[in-house]
């Protein structure tokens, strides 16, 4: 049985960069959905989100750090920004008292997701296909 995950393990770099690619991409979505209104308007079609707000800091953080993230650069300091945000956010916009513990509830799940997926980053660094990978052999 062992030997049948052992050719998984073949494999781990390239799912580890698909993995923080596709994280990194999602996670800027999130952006330019504030600034752009693209993929879809999160203030229902009024209009981004004030640059000098905290919802504008929180769309340059999600450009530039997804964008980092799925290049594979400074992948642990953005990693960590990344997670203190997302903790950030489901402590203080999602959870109340009475959901501490139901984050379906809250809607927390995603930030929940993220703040996770970035610990993992930030403890596992960009894998051996990244640029801070690229740039540690030179």
């Amino acid at each position: 049985m062992n030997q049948a995950f052992e050719k998984f393990e073949k494999l781990s770099p390239v799912v580890f960069l698909l993995a923080r690619v596709v994280i990194g991409y999602m996670f800027l979505l999130h952006g330019t959905a504030k600034f752009f209104e693209f993929p879809f308007s999160m203030t229902g079609g009024n209009g981004s989100v004030p640059l000098f707000s905290m919802y504008g800091v929180g769309g340059i953080l999600e450009i530039g750090g997804g964008l980092l993230l799925a290049l594979g650069l400074f992948t642990r300091p953005i990693s960590f920004l990344l997670a203190g945000q997302m903790a950030y956010a489901y402590f203080f916009m999602h959870m109340t008292p009475e959901t501490v513990l139901d984050p379906l509830s809250n809607k927390g799940e995603i930030a929940i997701m993220y703040c996770m997926a970035f610990l993992l980053f930030l403890v596992k660094g960009a894998g051996s296909l990244s640029l801070d990978a690229k740039l540690a052999n030179k």
